[in-house]
């Protein structure tokens, strides 16, 4: 994907989706630096970054702060030289099974916060960047109730939303200086909350955790659950020049669920 030489900064990139995207990242050969909260997890992928050959800087940042998105955005450029590729993973679920009569106004403006305040902020830090080293790529990491409403979600939903209006609004705004700006929409990705999902299904329903998981996947056209590393092959082609004609899109991860 011809990485090599390029700087990626990465938030959320310990766990999960996010933990297979710095690392498909760095086995292309980017450099990272790896923003996130809680350093523990985010020091252990490092180390693992660092074991393929690459140079890895560790920030704590948390997302919704511009003060300590910027500082971390400036820290990257000055051990690296500059930012090539932002891939915004940070986020929250926001209160599940609430109707949007019961979500508190508070719980509301906190998943807002999160999921498009935070990725406006990093992407509002590295554009001038980006621009005066004449391009670059951003990947906005949604989800695909962003695509199809969805009851009992609706805060979460709502900045998924809205998030696909970010990403379109600056495409259109920084597409004149070289910049591709894209949003891939995981749909269920197996891991923890996916087995819970099925735990409950299958609770609900008196059958098997198997027999779930195979309900589940029947939702799909492929017939099957997305992995981690299903949507950082995604992420891969966004952030590579393979895609360099391609910019304000919505890409689904999803099997095909929100056909």
């Amino acid at each position: 994907m011809e990485l090599s030489g390029k700087t990626a900064f990465v938030t959320g990139p310990a766990k999960g989706m996010g933990r297979a995207i710095t690392l498909a990242l760095a086995r292309e050969g980017a450099s990272l630096v790896l923003a996130g909260r809680d350093l523990a997890p985010v020091d252990a992928v490092a180390s693992e970054v660092g074991s393929l050959g690459v140079g890895a800087l560790v920030q704590r940042c948390d997302v919704t702060e511009a003060d300590e998105v910027a500082s971390a955005v400036a820290a990257g450029r000055e051990r690296f030289g500059g930012i090539d590729i932002l891939v915004n993973v940070a986020g929250g679920t926001g209160p599940i099974g609430k109707s949007g009569i019961e979500t508190t106004p508070d719980e509301f403006d906190q998943i807002m916060e999160l999921n498009v305040k935070g990725c406006f902020l990093t992407m509002r830090a590295v554009l001038p960047g980006m621009i005066e080293r004449g391009g670059g790529k951003i990947v906005n990491v949604g989800g695909t109730f962003g695509m199809r409403g969805r009851a009992g979600r609706l805060s979460y939903s709502a900045s998924k939303w809205g998030l696909r209006g970010l990403t379109k609004s600056f495409a259109l705004e920084v597409g004149p200086h070289n910049i591709n700006v894209n949003y891939v929409a995981p749909g269920m990705v197996d891991g923890p909350r996916f087995r819970k999902v099925c735990t409950e299904m299958a609770e609900r329903l008196g059958i098997s955790l198997d027999e779930a998981r195979v309900k589940h996947a029947e939702e799909y056209a492929l017939r099957r659950v997305s992995t981690d590393e299903d949507v950082a092959h995604a992420v891969l082609f966004f952030v590579s020049e393979k895609s360099r004609q391609i910019t304000g899109q919505d890409l689904a991860v999803d099997g095909g669920w929100v056909i």
